[in-house]
């Protein structure tokens, strides 16, 4: 599946970031890929809400420095979701 073809982002695994600080939610986001990277789920959401932007910030910055990370876009219908697709085997 292509991240663009993403229409119903309930349906993916979800992440919720609301409450976290940064370096807590640095390591919840990777641990969630490494999981989701081993369960073979190609597409998942990243939730970290609008507000001042320091979680969003903080989960671009992730999303560039993990490995596993194909692409990424903000969600069509919801700029406070982050879809993922990252690399499954």
């Amino acid at each position: 599946m292509e991240i663009n073809e993403v229409i119903f982002i309930d349906s993916l695994p979800k992440l919720d970031l609301h409450g976290y600080d940064r370096e807590t939610a640095r390591v919840a986001i990777n641990d969630f890929i490494e999981d989701n990277f081993k369960m073979g789920n190609e597409i998942i959401n990243i939730v970290h809400g609008i507000g001042r932007g320091i979680i969003r910030k903080t989960v671009i910055e992730t999303l560039n420095k993990n490995k596993k990370v194909i692409e990424y876009k903000s969600a069509y219908a919801n700029q406070g979701c982050t879809i993922v697709k990252i690399k499954v085997y």
